[in-house]
């Protein structure tokens, strides 16, 4: 089974740099690499270029105008363009676990995505990260968050990782599934425009395509930066967006990712 790693990002190269060396640096590597980058400027370029060409592992950049928050738009790209069966994103501000995509790809199962948990870092344990380069993840360091979401324990993870269609706690930031059920659902929902809930739409739609979730904890672990949050402006209409996927039962959503496999 083919696995490519995409990674999301805007403008923070600095962050990206940690996340793609956490990258390089897998037990068991991704296939490929795939930045999705949502219009960023030319010095994330030159940083993706460094690390494609001294990778082995295939490192690609698929760029797009920077057009507002069109992360939905950007992830389509990304998967459009994915050469792996099997799909893991992350957010630009993930550092990941050596064993971490091993973990996801060891807990895949057909009919099924896996969502990941999350470290959380506070402002200065990810100044120093910054400073050192540092990219080891350890439940005993100081300035973290969620603290057991650190812990690695890959017996266990598959115990607790039963099937379900909850909807509560999905974060895009850690979260695997199958190419073809991704593309059975026309991917991600366009329509959303601005920080928040495409990645709980698109999740609807694969329950409502059969697909069901697996918590993943004790495995898959990956340690979310600090920064600043984000604008909650558009939240009322994505909240919106995401209600009528609810209510509709809807399977495949009409501004997603069809229009860029047709272009291949």
């Amino acid at each position: 089974m083919k696995c490519s790693l995409v990674i999301t990002t805007y403008n923070w190269p600095e962050a990206l740099e940690l996340s793609l060396m956490s990258a390089i640096r897998q037990s068991e590597a991704p296939d490929e690499v795939i930045v999705a980058d949502d219009g960023s400027r030319s010095d994330t370029a030159r940083l993706v270029e460094e690390y494609r060409q001294s990778s082995s592992i295939p490192v690609r950049h698929v760029w797009q105008d920077d057009e507002g928050y069109r992360l939905s738009a950007s992830r389509n790209r990304a998967v459009a363009a994915a050469n792996g069966d099997y799909i893991v994103i992350v957010d630009g501000d993930m550092v990941l676990h050596p064993d971490f995509i091993g973990d996801h790809k060891r807990l895949a199962q057909q009919g099924t995505f896996i969502q990941g948990s999350r470290v959380l870092l506070f402002e200065e344990n990810t100044k120093q990260r910054f400073m050192r380069k540092e990219t080891d993840i350890s439940p005993f360091e100081q300035g973290i968050g969620n603290r057991k979401n650190a812990v690695r324990l890959p017996w266990l993870a598959g115990v607790l990782a039963i099937k379900g269609s909850a909807l509560k706690g999905i974060r895009g930031c850690n979260i695997s599934f199958f190419r073809s059920d991704c593309i059975r659902v026309n991917g991600f929902n366009e329509d959303f425009v601005g920080w928040g809930r495409e990645d709980s739409e698109f999740v609807v739609r694969l329950f409502n395509s059969g697909v069901l979730r697996r918590n993943v904890r004790f495995s898959a672990i990956a340690a979310h930066l600090w920064h600043k949050e984000n604008t909650r402006h558009a939240l009322p209409e994505n909240d919106r967006l995401l209600e009528r996927a609810i209510t509709e039962k809807q399977v495949r959503c009409p501004n997603g990712i069809d229009k860029y496999l047709e272009k291949q």
